[in-house]
């Protein structure tokens, strides 16, 4: 018989990827066989070195499915050279012939072996020699054991989603909130505000949050567990990807378009996921419900009776909302103009999980930006226009390419980020991310798909920062539109408007929807707001075409986001009408566009973009070193006197002294062990400097990267240290005005 074996696309030529073996157990073909399989063993030896690490050449938009059909190939191939020992076997070939097929089976099994590899990288999105696991494991150790953040109630065994900030931890959060205030509020003259975090029901009910702000969840059958459904599907789906290698293209293909529908699907399609692939509750292996919703907010009443229903915040952009007409008012009845606030809000998470990324609690920044929907230019847009960093458009996303670098201005040009505003507020962001330690080479910014944003959304994009748990969405900045505003307009009865005055009467067309609510409720029922909504959403072009058609027919299809379905509309339940009359000033409804900062996300991340591990000077133990900039530093420099001597301590209170006068965060540390070690315990704290005492006139000043010195008096160390703190120069400035300390090496 003749077993031909070939892989699919690559030239019959190449010794190791064509092979055809001939198998008779007749002993005159016996010497063509074992000559046959001498030519392969000799060309083994000359190819297989690059056989180990490149198995196939593949373009990276079809590397997964290229692989996995190697892959089937080649286990194909492994399976009819293993016959083909069995045949030799039985019929009582030489040993030496053997050998020969033994080997060509081992040479294909370490091909396989090679694509294998390619594979779990492939899938995995990261080479097979960087452990994430390893490093986010160093990371969060390090974290806890100096009290940058620990579990909240940890003798109690803890409560998930819930942490305390330690010393450090408080500090390094202050700094990153210092700054954010510096870079935005200040900067743009922004109104900030603080807001209770307690919420009254009525309020959420006009956002949506008490109808909407759900995620599906599953619960054990028997054990009544709570397990958020998209969640197990997702790791299901990751996990087979990830570790069933020999899977079939076709049904990895399956699994991939399960993990990029996801957000889209319904109750009853993630409920008949769940059962197709048998997926059942990780801790018992228990039978799991069917989804149902969850509303994520905590609920509580507010006062004794418990008649006024309330909730703890899920975000602090609605007390801005709220507050709209007085903050109008005070900044002079004019637009644009902005409002942030900083402040805890609460989310009640099925299975929290992730540490600082996914938490019950937690610091919301966010911003308001209200600007005239008619104009979203901005007059510091040319300050932005120039950058250039990561950005993934949504055709990027889903014509499979990855994020590239494009210049702000250009997006803006071609449209494909909406407006002026829009863009103005990713430049800031990128700025501020990166100020504070961001590697921009693991930032970028990804733009919402259809799928995902709002029908009334102009625009959606996230800043997401790559960390050991893959991209995380820290930044989300949107265009909302005038939805926030109209929503609570229509609950409360009091407008939430701006106006411009005209210098001369105008006669305006204007367009008039004007849903007919009585007949939309009978015929839709609940989802009657949803409709009211989208159909008050329409621009003039489509409502225009909306009233054309039902003129004609009587009735017309009519596609609602929110349903995610199309429904008819018949001509009795909405009037489309266009009025012209004379206006003296223009009311209308500005849009918002909203940056909302994740500030534990962005630390966290933070804190992976700064850690890092060198030896130690005897070279017998690796160091944990935080590389934060001197903005965010939880402490600014240490002060040590060289040796427990009473003259150096005194020097050492007096540079304390003046370093807070200077407002400079420092520790004193007067322990008795060596100067190394006392180094290598700031340097886990991420400090920038280490001032040395060791002598009374003049200090050594430490950074802490490079573990370069430099000699100052004692005068002077106060001010060089604010200066490079406070970011009006930098470590090598300083090294250029006071030369390098080198007689003892920092670590000694």
């Amino acid at each position: 018989r003749a077993h031909t074996v070939r892989q699919k696309g690559v030239p019959h030529s190449h010794p190791m990827r064509s092979i055809s073996v001939l198998i008779s157990s007749s002993n005159s073909n016996r010497h063509y066989i074992i000559s046959r399989l001498l030519l392969l063993r000799h060309s083994h030896s000359s190819s297989l070195r690059t056989q180990r690490s490149t198995a196939i050449t593949i373009t990276p938009m079809d590397a997964e499915e290229s692989l996995r059909r190697a892959l089937a190939e080649k286990q194909s191939r492994i399976e009819a050279q293993g016959n083909a020992v069995r045949e030799l076997k039985a019929s009582g070939a030489a040993k030496p012939e053997i050998a020969a097929v033994v080997e060509a089976l081992n040479a294909l099994k370490l091909e396989k072996a090679s694509i294998e590899s390619q594979l779990q990288a492939a899938v995995s999105g990261t080479s097979s020699s960087v452990n994430r696991d390893a490093f986010r494991q160093a990371v969060v150790n390090t974290l806890e054991r100096r009290l940058f953040y620990i579990p909240s109630f940890k003798i109690y065994r803890g409560v998930a989603g819930l942490y305390d900030y330690g010393p450090p931890g408080c500090a390094v959060k202050s700094n990153v909130l210092a700054f954010w205030r510096q870079h935005f509020v200040l900067e743009e003259n922004m109104l900030e505000v603080d807001c209770p975090c307690v919420t009254p029901e009525i309020v959420l009910k006009a956002s949506g949050h008490v109808e909407k702000f759900t995620d599906l969840m599953v619960k054990d059958e028997k054990t009544g567990t709570c397990y958020r459904a998209d969640h197990l599907l997702k790791d299901f789906c990751k996990e087979k990807l990830e570790k069933d290698l020999s899977m079939p293209a076709e049904k990895a293909a399956e699994l991939k378009h399960v993990l990029a529908v996801l957000d889209d699907l319904s109750a009853e399609e993630l409920g008949a996921k769940i059962k197709d692939y048998s997926i059942v509750a990780p801790d018992t292996k228990n039978p799991l419900s069917d989804p149902y919703p969850f509303n994520l907010m905590f609920q509580t009443s507010i006062g004794p009776s418990g008649l006024s229903p309330g909730y703890m915040r899920p975000e602090t952009a609605q007390g801005i909302f709220v507050n709209f007409k007085d903050l109008y008012y005070y900044n002079g009845n004019k637009l644009p103009f902005a409002a942030a606030q900083i402040g805890q809000a609460f989310r009640n998470e099925i299975s929290p999980r992730q540490g600082l990324l996914r938490v019950r609690e937690f610091t919301l920044a966010e911003i308001e930006h209200f600007v005239d929907p008619e104009d979203k230019s901005h007059p510091k847009y040319p300050e932005v226009a120039n950058l250039e960093f990561l950005m993934f458009p949504r055709e990027e996303q889903m014509s499979g390419q990855s994020a590239k670098r494009l210049p702000l201005g250009e997006t803006v040009s071609r449209g494909i980020v909406n407006n002026e505003t829009l863009a103005y507020f990713i430049g800031r962001v990128y700025l501020f991310l990166t100020c504070l330690g961001i590697d921009k080479e693991r930032l970028r910014f990804r733009q919402h798909l259809a799928n995902e944003m709002a029908h009334y959304a102009a625009d959606c994009w996230d800043a997401e920062i790559e960390c050991s748990y893959g991209w995380i969405e820290c930044v989300g900045i949107a265009d909302r539109s005038a939805y926030d505003l109209r929503a609570h307009t229509e609950k409360s009865g009091v407008p939430l408007v701006a106006h411009e005055k005209f210098s001369e009467p105008r006669e305006v067309e204007k367009l008039v929807i004007a849903p007919v609510k009585k007949e939309l409720g009978l015929a839709f029922k609940g989802n009657q707001k949803m409709v009211v909504e989208a159909l008050e959403a329409m621009d003039e072009k489509e409502a225009m075409d909306l009233k054309a058609t039902l003129e004609a027919k009587g009735e017309a299809e009519f596609y609602v986001c929110t349903l995610g379905k199309a429904i008819t509309i018949k001509k009795n339940m909405v009037t489309i009408s266009k009025e012209k009359k004379k206006e003296h000033q223009r009311v209308f409804t500005p849009s918002v566009i909203e940056p909302s900062f994740g500030i534990g996300r962005i630390i966290y991340c933070l804190f992976e973009h700064s850690f890092y591990m060198r030896p130690s000077k005897a070279k017998d133990e690796q160091l944990n070193v935080f590389r934060f900039p001197p903005l965010v530093a939880p402490i600014k420099c240490t002060v040590f006197p060289l040796v427990q001597n009473q003259q150096y301590e005194e020097v050492s209170k007096l540079i304390s002294k003046s370093l807070t006068a200077a407002g400079i965060s420092h520790k004193i540390d007067i322990t008795g062990t060596s100067i190394g070690k006392r180094y290598a315990r700031t340097d886990e704290l991420g400090v920038p400097f280490a001032i040395t005492v060791d002598s009374t006139s003049s200090v050594t000043i430490r950074e802490r990267d490079s573990k370069d010195q430099i000699r100052i008096s004692v005068e002077k160390v106060a001010s060089v240290v604010k200066e490079v703190t406070d970011g009006q120069s930098t470590w090598a400035d300083v090294l250029k005005i006071y030369p390098p300390h080198s007689s003892v090496s920092a670590d000694e």
